[in-house]
């Protein structure tokens, strides 16, 4: 009876040394649990240098597991885009609302103020979603469920929130990874889309869908 020999550290995949092989493996698991690698934390930033390095090999890897990688260098981030309906992030209607909100805010301060960092307070927040989203509804989420959809999206690396009490004066920077989760091509495709959420009622209605690796849970 032959027994297959051990394989060599030459026949593993792309035939990668252990130590990058490790950090292709921390790349995935990072990119399949978060959507993004930040490499402005400095907990990732070492990760962020291994992945532009061997960007290649990330991309190929990731490909394997249904994910389309995208690397902006100016803002130090490594992107994952799911291709397969199974690692889409599927959100409730209040929660792709207050998204929209997000990505209006962060494109009318890039486009129109050359913004290169954008950042609001939750009462902010909430005014935008009643001028913007919410102008023929009588209820918007409560403190509690805005609380429940930022965390969810602090988890996939869209924002970053800096809490405060009263929570209203809480101060949410939308990160650049946003415009590939809520994809639009311009301003009025994001009106059509906010039109088509007016017509539904924001409490209990499920099912909009937007780009991130999870599930509905913060």
């Amino acid at each position: 009876m032959t027994t297959d020999p051990a394989p060599s550290s030459s026949a593993n995949a792309w035939h990668l040394p252990d130590a990058d092989r490790q950090r292709l493996g921390e790349a995935l698991q990072e990119l399949l649990a978060h959507g993004t690698i930040l490499g402005l934390a400095p907990a990732d930033t070492g990760l962020y240098d291994w992945c532009r390095q061997n960007g290649d090999v990330l991309r190929e890897a990731a490909a394997l597991v249904g994910l389309t990688v995208h690397t902006e260098h100016e803002s130090r981030l490594v992107q994952a885009v799911p291709q397969r309906p199974s690692l889409t992030l599927r959100l409730r209607q209040d929660a792709t609302l207050v998204l929209l909100a997000l990505w209006y805010e962060y494109d009318t301060q890039v486009r129109e103020h050359g913004a290169t960092q954008v950042s609001l307070t939750v009462e902010q927040l909430n005014q935008l979603l009643r001028e913007k989203l919410l102008p023929d509804l009588k209820s918007q989420p409560s403190v509690g469920r805005l609380r429940e959809v930022l965390v969810q999206a602090r988890r996939f690396h869209l924002v970053r929130v800096d809490y405060a009490e009263p929570f209203e004066s809480s101060r949410v920077e939308i990160l650049p990874t946003l415009r590939r989760v809520i994809q639009f091509k311009d301003l009025d495709d994001w009106t059509r889309t906010a039109d088509l959420h007016r017509t539904h009622d924001v409490e209990g209605s499920d099912g909009a869908s937007a780009g991130g690796q999870g599930d509905e849970s913060p």
